[in-house]
């Protein structure tokens, strides 16, 4: 970070502790990772295996404040400001982005919630609860990447351009100019979001709108959203998620099925379908066993069908109320061509990994 940007923080931070609750939070995640026919970034190899220092196999690092007043009658101003870390480097997680994760205003009432800025999207507020990883390892789940789509760069099948505003070409997780409203109603959950695409002349390019909705009570949770995506020649990618968790004494289960489908011309279309199940064991009190499944499966007009079985175990031990330590292990078996090349050779169709990590909350 930039001297700069650390002195205007401070002084509104300082500024902002007079006037109301400001709070300074993060999340600093490094494991020491060993990989097998995929490499440090999580693409697939022709052979052989690395050695890395990865940040964020469990939760992703990130800093940021977050802070409310209060105006009386029920009524309160909130913000949060969040930017993602690599721990391993120092280097925020994108280069043109301070807070590339959070960046909102609001206000919230009886009645709910209403936020303006860049937010996450509801697709990825609908499966926080019900992902049967939890959202751990951002880089490689299959529901952060697919299901949500954090990263739909995959082979042939990648959609290679923007939709709604997010400033990336194949990641829409989080998108800029974002109204969202939250409405907490008992044992219900309703979401909606409007993005601004703020395309001269074109008011439908670039926009995405969304609902959810979930139900919470009694150890069952039951999520669902839907949301529509346009890019800049007014195509749609339309995408829908549901999921269910229930805790069953020291057992926590979860399922989750996504869809999606973009339009990429007017004669081309990509598919992508996920399931995924998997249960959470709290072995004592401190120690906990996560175990995960997630199936991809994809079409692309003028491609074969491709896709990829991935699971994932974690072994995670309380250190502090602040501290976790962990041991994950993660298996991909890339299906059809899905694996791609490498040069003129074709990329090991398996793929493992091995990390032993540790992570402080701030």
């Amino acid at each position: 970070m930039k001297p700069s940007y650390l002195v205007v923080l401070l002084g509104i931070s300082s500024g902002a502790f007079a006037q109301s609750t400001v709070t300074p939070y993060g999340i600093a995640d490094l494991g020491v990772h060993y990989s097998n026919g995929i490499n440090a970034s999580n693409a697939p190899v022709v052979s052989g295996s690395t050695g890395s220092v990865s940040s964020g196999v469990n939760n992703t690092s990130r800093w940021g404040f977050k802070g409310q007043e209060s105006l009386g009658a029920d009524m309160t101003v909130l913000f949060q400001l969040e930017g993602g870390l690599n721990i391993d480097t120092g280097a925020s997680a994108k280069s043109d982005k301070l807070f590339d994760r959070l960046a909102f205003v609001g206000i919230k009432t009886g009645y709910g919630s209403l936020t303006a800025g860049r937010q996450a999207t509801i697709l990825s507020d609908a499966i926080s609860t019900v992902d049967p990883l939890g959202m751990r390892y951002a880089s490689l789940n299959p529901n952060i990447n697919v299901t949500a789509l954090s990263n739909t760069a995959f082979g042939t099948h990648a959609f290679g351009v923007q939709y709604g505003t997010s400033g990336y070409n194949d990641n829409y997780y989080r998108l800029d100019n974002m109204l969202k409203y939250t409405g907490d109603f008992g044992p219900l959950v309703a979401r909606a979001s409007y993005s601004f695409g703020e395309v001269a002349g074109n008011s439908s390019a670039l926009s995405t709108m969304g609902v959810g909705l979930a139900y919470q009570q009694d150890g069952l949770n039951i999520s669902g959203a839907w949301m529509k995506f346009k890019n800049s020649a007014d195509f749609d990618l339309q995408a829908y998620t549901l999921g269910a968790a229930y805790q069953l004494g020291s057992v926590q289960l979860k399922v989750n099925f996504g869809q999606n489908r973009a339009d990429t011309s007017t004669t081309k279309q990509t598919r992508q379908h996920i399931a995924s199940g998997g249960a959470a064991l709290a072995l004592t009190a401190d120690l906990t066993l996560t175990s995960a499944y997630y199936r991809v499966r994809r079409e692309a007009t003028g491609f074969a069908d491709d896709g990829f079985d991935r699971s994932f175990i974690y072994l995670e031990k309380s250190l502090s109320r602040r501290s976790t330590a962990y041991i994950e292990t993660d298996y991909t078996n890339w299906k059809a061509n899905a694996a791609g090349v490498s040069g003129n050779k074709t990329n090991s169709s398996n793929g493992y990994g091995l990390t032993i990590g540790l992570m402080h909350k701030f």
